[in-house]
Formats: structure tokens, C-alpha cells, sequence
């Protein structure tokens, strides 16, 4: 497929659709990141713009006194018969619409028809966020063109139904594991039944009071919950181990270290072990910084929490206030009935013009 064109001076919406238009699951950006590419270096001024694999970057050298980032992944989940992209009344349908060509959309439209930003501008559209994080396009921007991640505070346009969220949850799974004695089950009192000693386990689960946390007028909710369990040999056997995952969705105030830590202490005393799987860290809000307050302001004062983990987190490790902004729904992203309503499109498109021109 050869690229088409984009017309970034276009209204975002329509731009959102043209954008929908294009293909282009985790893995198979390469058509939509040439078509972004051409559009920056052709109806863009005052950019540097380079190619990281399937990502393209932009950047002005303005000399302004701060620097805002705008990034957006350009890769979608698989499609499921919703391309192209179709509009019913003040509803645009198809894959990605919400999750998220239409922050993209917003972006590049920005990025075409603000002759005078108030801040100088790095724009990071980057691949393959849908699947493993190991194959994130950020981190290979962060390992190769590490200055490009530089700005006062970072914009992801993920989909928050025009309202900002700051910062975002951290997570970590572990596995429990129970140990028993195997046995026939016509026999059982000579065995040891591995899944019934996770009855401990699960009751410290249902009596678990999660914490509430206000970080800058954000709250933060946790929740320490099972999401699988596996055990069993056969019909007849009295099982000798058993498996419990837990994950812990934790408040951005928490290390891993500590989110770790609270977990054990939570099981402390079980007769079972406990081993840590996988785990990501939570960002700080970051909006007393002056340029996220100013963000703020622009939209009117509106802002809340972000439950889940998104690519927020990279930036704040980096040491950079990020939120997450963006049209769409985030409950209906990766849905067969994606979609995404043109108002929204239309009022973060001007809520960031106006915070982007000062």
C-alpha cells in the first residue's frame, strides 16, 4: 500500500478519519508513519523532523523559555471489521478513532496551523505501543535519541474523553503458590490439599481495605486483586500445589520497591511463597509544575486521576510531568464499536491551541 496523503490543515476530525483510513496494527506502521512523515515535512514549518524505524519526531528550535511534548502511538490493536472508518451522525466509528488517531489527529493539525507557539514543540508519534512493552517505540527513542525526550512537561493523547488525567497508577503481579501432599481422593485425609490452603490467601483478599491517596488534587484508588488461579491433577487426586496471580494496582506515591513490600506484608505469616512476576511504576501528576498548571487552566480547571498504566510512567521516570488528554472513551478502545465523538476531537483540538499559542 503506497502512502496516501494527509491534510494536516484539514478539520481534525476529518483528519482523524483519513487517519483511521490507513492501517496499521502494532508491527505494521511503516505506510502510516511515511504518510505522517511527508505530511510534517511538506505542510510543516520550522521542524527538524527524523525517522526512528516505524516513529517519527518533530521539533522547532524557537528559543521559547519551555518545551511541551505531544505524543501519540500510531499503532491499533487488530482490526475487527471496522475499517475504514464511517460517521453516523456526531459518531466516528473504526479502529483506533478513540485509541488514538484522533489525539494524533489533533496533533498534526496543531502542529500545521500554529504559526506562533508559546512553547517551542516536540512532537513523537511512535509504534508498537498495543503489544509488549519491550517492543514499545519509546524505548527505542528513549535508548537512541535520548535528547529528543527533553521538554517541561509531556502530552499523551490517550483517550480521556476530553478531560486531562495526570499520572498514572503503578502495577505488579505476583504468583502465590501452595504446596501440599498428592492423594486419591477416595483416600484424601492422606494427602494435603494445596488448593484449600489458598483459602487463607483469598480471605485477606476479600477483607483487603484498598487505599484512597489525593496527590495534587488527584485520588488515587487502589486494589490488591486476584485475577487467576490454577490447580489440579485430575478428578480423582487430591491436588499438591496451586497457583494464585495477584495484581496490585498502586498510587503513584508508592515505588515498586514499596508496592512489594506492602504485598508481602499483606500475606505475611501464609504458608506459602510469594514471587514477583512482572511490574511497571506509577508517574506523579506532576501539575504544580508551572507548565502543567497552565495546561490545567486551559481546560478549564478539569482534570482527574488515570487508573491504569500508561506511557506517562516512561516520561515521569525520566524525570518529566506528563498527563494523558485526548478525545475518545477510553472503555470503548480496543472494542469492535470503537469510536469516538467529533465534539471532543473539536474541543481538545482548541483547549490545546489555546494553551500551545499562549
Amino acid at each position: 500500500m503506497s502512502a496516501p496523503h494527509l491534510d494536516l490543515h484539514a478539520d481534525p476530525i476529518e483528519l482523524t478519519a483519513a487517519l483511521v483510513d490507513i492501517p496499521s496494527v502494532s508491527r505494521d506502521e511503516a505506510v502510516i508513519a511515511e504518510s505522517v512523515e511527508q505530511a510534517l515535512r511538506t505542510q510543516t514549518a520550522g521542524f527538524e523532523i527524523v525517522r526512528s524505524g516505524n516513529a517519527v519526531l518533530a521539533r522547532t528550535r524557537l528559543g521559547r523559555p519551555s518545551r511541551v511534548l505531544l505524543a501519540g502511538h500510531l499503532d491499533t490493536v487488530p482490526i475487527a471489521d471496522n475499517v475504514p472508518s464511517r460517521r453516523e451522525g456526531e459518531l466516528l466509528y473504526g479502529c483506533g478513532t478513540a485509541d488514538m488517531k484522533s489525539g494524533d489527529a489533533v496533533f498534526l493539525h496543531l502542529a500545521a496551523t500554529i504559526a506562533e507557539p508559546a512553547h517551542d514543540l516536540t512532537l513523537v508519534f511512535y509504534d508498537c505501543e498495543e503489544i509488549a512493552a519491550v517492543h514499545n517505540g519509546l524505548g527505542r527513542i528513549e535508548r537512541d535519541l535520548r535528547d529528543w525526550l527533553d521538554a517541561d512537561v509531556a502530552i499523551l493523547g490517550e483517550p480521556t474523553a476530553g478531560q486531562i488525567e495526570a499520572g498514572c497508577q503503578g502495577t505488579l503481579r505476583v504468583q502465590i503458590t501452595a504446596n501440599g501432599t498428592r492423594a486419591h481422593s477416595a483416600r484424601s485425609w492422606l494427602g494435603d490439599n494445596a488448593i484449600h490452603r489458598l483459602a487463607p490467601v483469598l480471605d485477606r483478599l476479600a477483607a483487603y481495605e484498598p487505599r484512597s491517596v489525593d496527590i495534587d488534587g488527584c485520588v488515587y484508588r487502589e486494589g490488591l486483586s486476584a485475577v487467576r488461579i490454577s490447580g489440579g491433577v485430575a478428578g480423582n487426586v487430591v491436588p499438591d500445589a496451586a497457583d494464585l496471580d495477584v495484581n496490585f494496582r498502586f498510587a503513584p506515591d508508592r515505588t515498586v520497591e514499596q508496592a512489594l513490600a506492602h504485598v508481602r506484608e499483606v500475606f505475611d505469616g501464609l504458608d506459602v511463597t510469594l514471587e514477583l512476576t512482572d511490574s511497571s511504576p506509577g508517574a506523579l501528576p506532576g501539575l504544580a509544575h508551572p507548565t502543567a498548571a497552565d495546561l490545567v487552566a486551559a481546560a478549564g480547571g478539569r482534570f482527574r486521576a488515570k487508573y491504569g498504566w500508561t506511557d506517562v510512567a516512561r516520561f515521569a521516570a525520566l524525570g518529566i510531568p506528563a498527563v494523558n488528554y485526548g478525545p475518545g472513551d477510553p472503555n470503548l478502545a480496543h472494542t469492535r464499536d470503537e469510536h469516538v465523538p467529533v465534539g471532543q476531537i473539536t474541543e481538545v483540538a482548541d483547549t490545546l491551541r489555546r494553551y500551545l499559542a499562549g
